[in-house]
């Protein structure tokens, strides 16, 4: 390990001596690629391999330009000299280990009956067991034998480190759980949680401790753990660790080593109620960068956002918990009046979910992701917190071909690992709550697609693509209001409600009838914002974005959502589970004059109001498939939606749910089949001079018409019907050689140096914490911190010399209280705790000091020290 972590440190010393001497990436012969419309590259060509070792080895000798997959550490502490010298590495806390468990049927007796009859026993159906698994897992020998020291130990979805995770990371330590666990409190939980369920009147008899194992009528008591043998030198052997700690504990672990797809159809794709597992160690990226963390917690703990036991499909056994609905629910649709309650309920949230244990976090991983250094005349741009993603596709500066095919053109070629040796895992279903759904689709829908805003890479803070919203005008005037309903206490249930009146003018869609109707009159909204389309956007296919896609785009999505009968046949339960809570918070849109369209919503996002606003007036194109960053043309989504309702030509029968569900075949919009059909439907739209109901006096047959025949000539000319807005599209989609070709889109409205010049800033990195030895309340507390700056994505880190630099001290009652921090120079700083405030905290009780560090406006970073008061 210490060889290793040398190893990296020499990588960045190198990465300095470089940029200072004015070689390497930063200033590369040539300069940088000339301006256009788009990105800088012409193409980008995505392949994939199945060893790691080779794809490390192909970065190296410039064969590919970058490796879009994380590198192992060991792999990268084994190169020599001459080799490290032609790679730049990109270390970013990006990845994380997490242990989900099959709880079912998560109440006593604890047995579950499976379709063959048997009886089964599932230790991890109970609570206290899953909630061990905290003190039985050493999190530090894992990030020190297998991540050779790049990693932390995790205790929440938050990623260590990044902003705002403190606030639930701490939580750890309120629990006392620790980075090296307690093996034999566990095993004690363990035993005492097993005992407590012998002797419940049903299991009494059967369920026994037999020399040192717990049977069940006759059987060991079984774990059913999936292995994924395509991480041999991380997931694989952790795994194997943990299953010796759980026979430790009495009870037996049956091993099962699957790959990638496998062990992704059994746990998110299969049914729990089957038994065909009950642990599964995941391997996650963290999907962004996130200032606020309601999207992690909703996603990892909250059932109704599909992503725990179950998926929220309606025919399976799904793992429910009211409380965290609600709350999840609650942070992830706008529905708090204040920062300080957000907070203290997303707390709550996430200290529910630790408890409940259903998945229990292990380590962060430092992901190393790797970039041949000559090949680019810049640093690639990245996620701090997601390592490399769309963004890095389109910012990347390559230099031209110098022979071959593409000679004179600049082509980016990427590189991802995937044991199976395919990119294409999930369906590319563009509707349902699954599409798209893997980290492959993920690489590839981020580099072509625009969204009305998105996420900063550098800071996280929300930027306008497709649309712009007038922040200086947004009016806020939240407030509770009662709903009619009661809550279980008697009391009257609240729900965010406003004071801003919807006018007369404004509009809904209708369900029912079909048609664009008046809101309903009388009401007030805590939110109304006004947003417009950005001038300029197309299409892949050469058709200009306009209004009608907003319009179609927001009639689908209720459309999808609301059930108008037993026998809607436009209506999708899983799809409407996640999309209509948040539906509901917008209760009138006004189409003005001037192209833009003003939203009335009870939607308040109370830590960031600017959120609120773009989020709230921000005109969207994306119709459905939640979570992901997609969008197709209307026509498309009207061909599929037809497709599925009234039949398809080759009469396949589609649908929107995951691989189809127990019935049918999910939609995708590049699988051969799927794509004929889509072609076929929109055919028959030009026979029949088809205009979609929610179109219907917006838009003329003509206009209907060339939409369609543009889809058409898109399908024939690229064999896939993924049309879309981004600087890039795609040319061609090869699922025999799993191979993808990007290329760039002349008619895209921003220039390639665009984005590059609004992600460049500076940023802080916390160094050092050192908390006073032996504090005590007689005297002040002194606590020492080291802070840099760099100018992201350059590397060189320098002292910094101005900046906020503070502490907040985390209070029993669950408050904080703020100390700023002296400059000393040279990028050192001290925070002072006064005697007399260490007077008033407990003696022998850890506490723990968060330190945040900024430059400007950025997210602050973050870093924690704890401390005990001895006098």
């Amino acid at each position: 390990m210490k060889s290793f972590v040398k190893f990296l440190a020499c990588m960045l010393a190198v990465a300095l001596v470089f940029t200072a001497c004015g070689g390497g990436a930063g200033t590369a012969a040539g300069g940088k690629s000339p301006v256009k419309n788009g990105t800088y590259v012409d193409k980008v060509i995505y392949s994939v391999s199945t060893d790691q070792t080779v794809a490390l080895k192909d970065v190296i000798e410039g064969k590919v330009d970058l490796m879009f997959t994380s590198v192992p550490p060991v792999l990268l502490s084994g190169l020599s000299d001459e080799d490290r010298d032609k790679i730049d590495v990109y270390p970013v806390p990006t990845g994380y280990w997490s242990l989900l468990f099959n709880p079912i049927p998560n109440k006593a007796p604890y047995v579950w009956k499976t379709e063959a009859g048997e009886e089964m026993f599932n230790p991890v159906a109970i609570k206290e067991v899953r909630y061990a698994f905290n003190w039985l897992i050493n999190r530090k020998k894992l990030v020190d034998e297998l991540l050779l020291g790049e990693g932390s130990p995790m205790y929440t979805p938050c990623t260590v480190g990044l902003p705002g995770a403190y606030r639930y990371n701490i939580l750890a330590s309120k629990f006392g759980i620790t980075e090296t666990g307690d093996e034999q409190k566990a095993i004690s939980m363990i035993e005492n949680a097993m005992q407590k369920a012998s002797q419940l009147a049903e299991n009494k008899g059967k369920l026994v401790k037999e020399n040192g194992k717990w049977m069940y009528k006759g059987k060991p008591v079984t774990i059913k753990s999936i292995m994924r043998v395509d991480d041999p030198t991380g997931r694989l052997p952790a795994a194997r660790y943990i299953h010796a700690q759980i026979e430790k504990a009495g009870l037996t672990v049956e091993g099962f080593e699957r790959d990638r797809k496998t062990a992704g159809s059994l746990v998110y794709g299969g049914n729990p109620a089957n038994y065909d597992w009950t642990m599964y160690l995941e391997g996650w990226g963290s999907g962004g960068f996130y200032v606020t963390w309601e999207t992690p917690l909703c996603q990892m703990y909250s059932p109704f956002y599909g992503y725990m036991p179950g998926g929220g499909e309606a025919e399976f056994w799904n793992y429910s918990n009211e409380k965290l609905d609600v709350l999840g629910k609650k942070a992830a649709y706008g529905q708090y009046l204040t920062a300080e309650e957000f907070f203290s309920e997303t707390t709550d949230m996430c200290a529910i979910g630790m408890g409940e244990a259903v998945r229990v976090y292990v380590v962060s991983q430092n992901d190393l992701y790797v970039a041949n250094r000559g090949r680019f005349n810049s640093r690639l741009f990245y996620g701090t917190s997601d390592g490399f993603n769309g963004w890095t596709v389109r910012c990347a500066d390559v230099k031209p071909d110098t022979d071959g095919p593409y000679k004179g053109k600049r082509v980016l070629r990427v590189l991802q690992y995937s044991a199976q040796g395919s990119l294409f895992m999930s369906e590319w279903d563009p509707v349902g709550g699954q599409g798209f759904s893997d980290a492959y689709s993920t690489a590839f829908f981020n580099a072509v697609t625009d969204r009305a805003s998105f996420d900063n890479p550098a800071v996280g803070r929300l930027e306008f693509a497709m649309s712009t919203v007038d922040v200086a005008n947004t009016k806020f005037a939240p407030k509770f209001v009662p709903t009619g309903n009661k809550t279980e206490e008697g009391d009257d249930e609240l729900a965010m409600g406003g004071d801003i009146p919807v006018p007369a003018e404004a509009v809904m869609y209708d369900t029912a009838s079909k048609k664009w109707v008046p809101a309903e009159s009388g009401q007030s909204v805590a939110t109304v914002a006004t947003g417009k389309l950005v001038d300029g956007y197309y299409w892949h296919h050469g058709e200009p974005v306009d209004l009608n896609d907003v319009r179609y785009a927001f009639a689908f999505a209720y459309e999808w959502a609301i059930q108008d009968g037993e026998g809607d046949l436009y209506y999708d339960a899983p799809l409407s589970s996640v999309t209509l809570p948040s539906l509901k918070t917008t209760k009138g849109i006004v189409f003005n004059k001037d192209g833009s369209i003003t939203t009335y919503s009870n939607y308040f996002h109370a830590p960031i109001p600017r959120d609120t606003a773009i989020t709230v007036g921000g005109l969207s194109v994306k119709a459905a498939n939640p979570g992901r960053r997609t969008n197709v043309p209307w026509e498309i989504y009207e061909a599929l939606a037809e497709m599925v309702v009234h039949g398809s030509k080759s009469g396949t029968v589609y649908n929107f749910a995951k691989d189809g569900g127990e019935r049918g075949v999910e939609a995708n919009v590049k699988n051969p089949d799927c794509l004929a059909d889509i072609k076929a439907k929109l055919e028959d739209f030009v026979a029949s001079k088809h205009i979609p109901v929610s179109l219907k006096d917006f838009i003329n047959e003509d206009y209907a018409i060339k939409r369609y025949k543009a889809s058409i000539a898109f399908i024939e000319k690229y064999g896939n019907a993924y049309i879309t807005t981004g600087p890039l599209m795609f040319e061609k989609i090869d699922p025999v050689t799993s191979s993808v070709v990007l290329a760039n889109f002349d008619k895209y409205p921003y220039k390639s140096d665009y984005f590059p010049n609004m992600f460049k800033t500076d940023l802080t990195e916390i160094q050092y914490v050192k908390a006073p030895v032996a504090p005590s309340a007689d005297k002040d507390a002194v606590f020492e911190v080291t802070v840099s700056k760099y100018a992201y994505p350059e590397v060189e880190r320098v002292p910094l010399d101005k900046g906020k630099v503070e502490g907040r001290l985390q209070l029993p009652s669950g408050g904080e209280k703020t100390y700023d921090a002296k400059a000393i120079g040279d990028g050192k700083f001290t925070i002072t705790v006064p005697a007399s405030d260490l007077a008033g905290l407990e003696k022998g009780v850890e506490y723990i000091m968060v330190v945040l560090t900024s430059i400007s406006d950025e997210p602050p970073s973050a870093n924690s020290v704890s401390f005990t008061i001895l006098k």
